[in-house]
């Protein structure tokens, strides 16, 4: 509820600012208080995408994929090969991934939105698909080179019943490859690589 609370408000005030601006050119007034320009410049600033957006713009695009994975460390390799379309939505302010492919003989498909907060100064993607009813949510940062993402959600282990600390990895090769490593706790409690997806992108 305290989610919705926010947005409300944050709508408000975006729209009471938008109000008063108009209803000033109207009438013919000068320009907005002090105050209320603060505000405007403060909430364009927060919804312009900026250098951080720029960090994922490699990502865009159509992909094949190429997925490995583990059920445990040291266990056989599963393969799996897929395809993925990566598009800006909303003004270019967030990255949507849409995921369809195969894996074990099963059809698989995934969602997923991938943002940059310019307040937080952080990384934030949300993953929804076909194995789960749940949607994970990560925070990350980039590395000085914008060409590494490093992303951490704590997700329910639905056979434990626990909750497991599970982390991304999405290094940028070049405009045309990038690799996502997924890694979490094995049997024992102890991380492991349990998913590489080698991206390339259509020609």
């Amino acid at each position: 509820m305290d989610r919705w609370i926010r947005l409300a408000l944050a709508v408000t005030l975006t729209a009471t600012l938008h109000l008063s601006v108009g209803a000033a050119q109207e009438q013919g007034q000068q320009a907005m208080t002090p105050e209320q320009v603060a505000m405007m410049e403060a909430w364009t600033k927060f919804a312009t995408p900026g250098p951080g957006h720029k960090v994922l713009e490699p990502l865009v695009g159509s992909w094949n994929a190429e997925i490995t994975s583990w059920l445990a460390p040291g266990a056989p390799a599963i393969k799996g090969t897929g395809t993925a379309e990566n598009t800006w939505v909303l003004g270019g302010r967030y990255l949507h991934q849409a995921y369809r492919g195969e894996w074990e003989g099963r059809t698989y498909e995934g969602i997923g939105v991938t943002a940059y907060d310019n307040f937080k100064k952080q990384y934030l993607s949300t993953w929804m698909d076909t194995m789960g009813t749940g949607i994970l949510l990560f925070a990350g940062a980039a590395d000085p080179t914008g060409q590494v993402m490093a992303f951490a959600a704590e997700m329910d282990d639905v056979v434990t019943g626990k909750k497991a600390t599970v982390r991304e990895v999405v290094r940028i090769v070049s405009q045309d490859k990038h690799i996502m490593e997924m890694y979490g706790p094995g049997t024992d409690g102890k991380e492991f690589k349990n998913m590489e997806i080698v991206y390339t992108r259509k020609k």
